[in-house]
């Protein structure tokens, strides 16, 4: 019988203690977490010194070391779905599956422990094919085909066949909503409820910038559940892409800033930092 693939990552339980308080139940199960239409919400990125995803837009950078990594995988094989938006999948051609020896495809039975990818693309720009990493993990038994989340117009005919093909779809949905500054922006209450009545009970949401700013919105915070971020040792210098809030102002037009972790929990990783919290309501 073959063993895992050689990408196959080490995760030992030692390294899984710190992070259990922080991680929905197990398998699958609901959480209470006090909102019952709604899954276990898991914000995780990695960002440098100077709170940047990447050096610029569209730029992949590699900011975990090794243990990091696996750490990341470990998470997605603990949550129903990972989710990113549409400019990191163009940019990336990301696999978004779990490589942990054990879990399915790498050693386990069926897919069991590998998530569902999500990915937020309101106008169904992306050029996916049959050679895009995601559907070649799909077809290998490594991870499965995602769901892609549009807005109201009709995805074309052929690539909803290719998705269907693999055990994706589209899930159309009016989920952008205009802001009081008359920009546009994601309706999260919306779009995860949908995720929530799909069977997803947690969600894990990876990026990019766009997508993690807008879930960081005063609006949207108290949907986030966990928060874990991972800290490299580096600068990427001015120009990169930042994750940062927008900031609130009091009732004198004073900026404050917005929003506070607490219950912080940090954990050499490394050469990495794990910073793990909930946000303060």
């Amino acid at each position: 019988m073959a063993g895992p693939p050689r990408d196959a990552l080490e995760f030992p339980d030692s390294n899984r203690v710190f992070l259990e308080p922080h991680l929905p139940p197990k398998n699958g199960e609901e959480t209470d977490n006090g909102k019952p239409n709604l899954p276990f919400t898991t914000l995780t990125f990695a960002t440098s010194l100077d709170s940047s995803l990447a050096a610029a837009p569209g730029t992949r950078t590699v900011l975990s070391g090794p243990q990091s990594k696996a750490m990341t995988h470990y998470l997605r094989s603990r949550h129903d779905a990972i989710l990113i938006g549409v400019g990191t999948a163009v940019a990336d051609d990301p696999g978004l599956n779990c490589r942990i020896q054990g879990v399915g495809g790498y050693g386990g039975d069926g897919l069991s422990g590998q998530p569902r990818p999500i990915v937020i693309d309101p106008r169904a720009k992306w050029d996916f094919t049959e050679e895009s990493k995601i559907f070649t993990l799909a077809r290998e038994g490594q991870g499965r085909a995602p769901y892609i989340i549009t807005g109201l117009q009709s995805p074309p005919s052929a690539k909803r066949e290719l998705l269907e093909k693999y055990g994706g779809k589209f899930i159309t949905l009016d989920m952008v909503t205009a802001a009081t500054d008359q920009s546009a922006r994601l309706d999260w209450n919306t779009l995860l409820e949908r995720l929530k009545k799909e069977g997803l009970n947690s969600v894990m949401i990876e990026g990019g910038g766009t997508v993690i700013n807008s879930l960081l919105e005063t609006a949207y915070q108290s949907l986030i559940d966990s928060v874990i971020i991972t800290i490299a040792p580096t600068w990427l210098g001015q120009g990169g892409v930042v994750v940062s809030p927008k900031r609130g102002v009091d009732e004198s037009g004073v900026a404050i800033p917005t929003p506070r972790l607490t219950g912080v929990k940090w954990y050499p990783f490394g050469e990495d930092v794990v910073l793990c919290g909930k946000i303060k309501p």
